[in-house]
């Protein structure tokens, strides 16, 4: 358990202490990881849109209502 902190002045001694612990990636790292995630989100849309495109296809088959 963490020992309680007695004033801010030694908190923010504390959060400056574990920041410059923290390995940050570097601009191709995270360059990659950006376009990694759009080129995903863009997959995931192109397939919900599908996915919706024939489910609306096959009600309006099956039911005859829509569009």
């Amino acid at each position: 358990m963490a020992s309680r902190i007695s004033n801010p002045f030694t908190f923010l001694q504390q959060v400056r202490a574990e920041g410059a612990k923290v390995t940050w990636p570097s601009r191709r790292e995270t360059m990659i990881s950006t376009v990694m995630v759009l080129v995903f989100a863009v997959l995931a849309m192109l397939f919900f849109f599908a996915a919706d495109q024939v489910m609306a296809f096959m009600v309006e088959l099956i039911l005859g209502i829509g569009r």
